[in-house]
């Protein structure tokens, strides 16, 4: 039998809504509350599930 190195990546998302000036700073502020986990993504926002082979072995 062969040997199989699978990859399982879940994807979460969710919308998060600020006032910016411009596109920049608006993913900049939510980035900034990302890193400092003002914003936790959690199994309310699962999107979709991959299943992917990253390696074969004989």
């Amino acid at each position: 039998m062969k040997k199989y190195s699978i990859e399982v990546l879940e994807v979460l998302s969710r919308i998060v809504e600020v006032e910016a000036s411009d596109e920049e700073d608006a993913i900049k502020q939510v980035r900034q509350k990302y890193r400092k986990c003002e914003i936790v993504l959690d199994d309310s926002d699962y999107k979709e599930t991959e299943f992917s082979v990253k390696d074969e072995k004989s």
